[in-house]
Formats: C-alpha cells, sequence, structure tokens
C-alpha cells in the first residue's frame, strides 16, 4: 500500500509579476523517485527551494506526512522545527566547506542537526562506505574530484537520516562515467527506503531510475506519471521512422490502409507511422515502397523515450 509523504496543494510562488511556480499540485509517496524534469528557466529549482521551505510560496499549501501508520498525520511546511529533519538537500552548487576535511563536513553538519557524538560516528562511517568516499575521510574537500566533491555533497544532506532526499541537478558539469556514478549512488540511496526527488536534465538516466516523472512547463506541472503513461499520451504505440528516395510519402501512404495503423506523419523528408503491431504492417510498408519504386534510405522502429515525449508536449 502506498504511502503519501508530501502533498503540495495549487502552490503558487511570484517574483514581482513573474509567476515561476503557478498552482502546482503533487503528492509524493514514500520510497518513490519522482523526476522532476523542464526547460531551463521552467521553474524546478525555484518549486524544489519552495517545496522544503527555503522559499516562502504565496499561494497554496504544502504539507508533510509525520506519521509512519497507513492513517496519515500530515503538518504544514510552516511549522518548520517539526519537518526540518524530515528532508535533506543538495543543491546545484555544493554546501560543504572546501577547508574542512570529508570527516570534519559531515560532522559539522550533523552537529547542526542536534545528532549527539555517538549518533554523528556511526552516520559518518555508514556515509562514508555508502557514497565510497571511506579512504578519503581525511581529505580537504576542495582537493576532491568533481564526482567526489558531489558524492560529499549528497553524503552531507543525509547525515540525520532524512526520510526524504531532494537533488537539484545531481550530475551538472559531471561526464558521463562520473554521472553514471552519481545516478548509481541515487539507486543505492533509495533502496534503503529513502524517497527521492530529483531535477535533472539527464533524461536518459530520468527515464530508467525514476518510478514517475513531473513536466514542468512555465511555471505549471503539465504532466505527472509513470514513462509508459507519459508515453501513452503522445502515442499509443510504437513508430516506424521510414525514409526513401525520392520521397513522394502521399504516394506511398495512399494505399496503406490498415486499421492496425494509429496515425501516420508525413514530416517531409521522412514518414512517421504510428502502430502498436509494428511487424504486422512492415512487409505492407515496404510492398507501398517497391510499388511506387521508391528506393529504401533509412527504416527504424522505436519506442519513445523520455526526451521524445518531452520534445513533443513542450511543442504542443
Amino acid at each position: 500500500m502506498t504511502r503519501t509523504v508530501l502533498k503540495i496543494e495549487k502552490v503558487k510562488k511570484h517574483f514581482g509579476d513573474n509567476k515561476v511556480i503557478d498552482g502546482v499540485s503533487l503528492e509524493i509517496e514514500k520510497g518513490e523517485v519522482f523526476g522532476i524534469i523542464g526547460s531551463s528557466g521552467s521553474g524546478k529549482t525555484t518549486f524544489l527551494k519552495t517545496m522544503i521551505g527555503f522559499l516562502h510560496y504565496d499561494a497554496g499549501d504544502i504539507f508533510f506526512n509525520t506519521s509512519d501508520s497507513d492513517i496519515p498525520s500530515f503538518t504544514k511546511l510552516s511549522d518548520v522545527n517539526k519537518i526540518k529533519k524530515l528532508f535533506g538537500f543538495a543543491a546545484q552548487h555544493p554546501s560543504f566547506y572546501e577547508k574542512l576535511t570529508v570527516e570534519e563536513n559531515l560532522d559539522y553538519f550533523g552537529a547542526l542537526y542536534d545528532l549527539g557524538k555517538e549518533a554523528r560516528i556511526t552516520n559518518i562511517s555508514t556515509l562514508l562506505e555508502l557514497v565510497d568516499l571511506s579512504h578519503a575521510s581525511k581529505i580537504l574537500a576542495k582537493n576532491l574530484s568533481g564526482g567526489m566533491q558531489r558524492r560529499l555533497d549528497i553524503a552531507c544532506s543525509l547525515i540525520h537520516n532524512p526520510d526524504i532526499l531532494i537533488l537539484d541537478e545531481p550530475t551538472s558539469d559531471l561526464d558521463l562515467v562520473l554521472s553514471k556514478q552519481i545516478w548509481d549512488l541515487i539507486r543505492k540511496i533509495n533502496k534503503k527506503g529513502t524517497t527521492i526527488i530529483v531535477a535533472s536534465h539527464d533524461l536518459s538516466e530520468v527515464e530508467t531510475v525514476c518510478s514517475r516523472i513531473g513536466i514542468l512547463i512555465n511555471g505549471k506541472l503539465q504532466r505527472v506519471g509513470t514513462l509508459d503513461s507519459l508515453k501513452n499520451m503522445v502515442t499509443k504505440g510504437q513508430e516506424i521512422h521510414l525514409e526513401t528516395y525520392p520521397g513522394d510519402y502521399d504516394n506511398i501512404t495512399k494505399n496503406l490502409n490498415d486499421p492496425l495503423i494509429l496515425r501516420i506523419e508525413n514530416t517531409g523528408n521522412s514518414l512517421i507511422i504510428h502502430t502498436q503491431k509494428p511487424d504486422k504492417i512492415l512487409s505492407k510498408i515496404l510492398q507501398q515502397v517497391n510499388k511506387n519504386n521508391e528506393s529504401l534510405l533509412d527504416l527504424k522502429i522505436s519506442k519513445l523515450s523520455l526526451k521524445d515525449v518531452f520534445t513533443k508536449l513542450t511543442k504542443k
């Protein structure tokens, strides 16, 4: 049975006349990895900061579920003392202190959350192993590599064992290898039971790691769902991409009538044929290509990626 740990109701955040967050409603379930995607300037960072009280919202309400039972007990975000220990936040830019060692940073942030010395020692040991920094515990933070610094920043946000971890662009400015390490770390953290909310431009990883995804466009959460449900909002099937020469696509499609074909798009340069059964109609498509004396240049069958879904929805 799923349990809502965070409830956001019609939240708005304005900067002057600029509506950065415009009536967003959302529920986050315990143990999920929820991804937030959107173009630059869509309001992702503002949304995250508003979500945890770093920024005050202008309208709406935010509630945290402070109950471990199936019966929710929601506390308003305004009750900071009760909810501040429920979440950890790793911003896009690191928050640790460069002139402290890895261990000293973790100890300092643990003290900020009023953890006793023994609790800090235990948590530091656990986190160093989790983020693979045990060997670097005595190294100054400024001397760490970019990937190690990112892992340290995430560890600092976990020192108090939060229920919810919020990550803002955790792989920005990292190469592909380091990015993969961070996403692997996110999986490890989630497997331990931590609910994670992550805003990222890395759509290929978001679609494999996140259980649900929200698409933020112009301050509004336009779509929320699993990857499959988001795909179904755009198309009900797979796509056959066909490119021929000389490319008289009207003639090819004129006699291409089949109930298995959901939709045909003529882009001018290619045909995109939407169908749930590409294997059933592929031979018919090739027959029409041969009948019209067209030369086949390219043919591929593809399932939509999150990038495809995002592109199509933002165009709409």
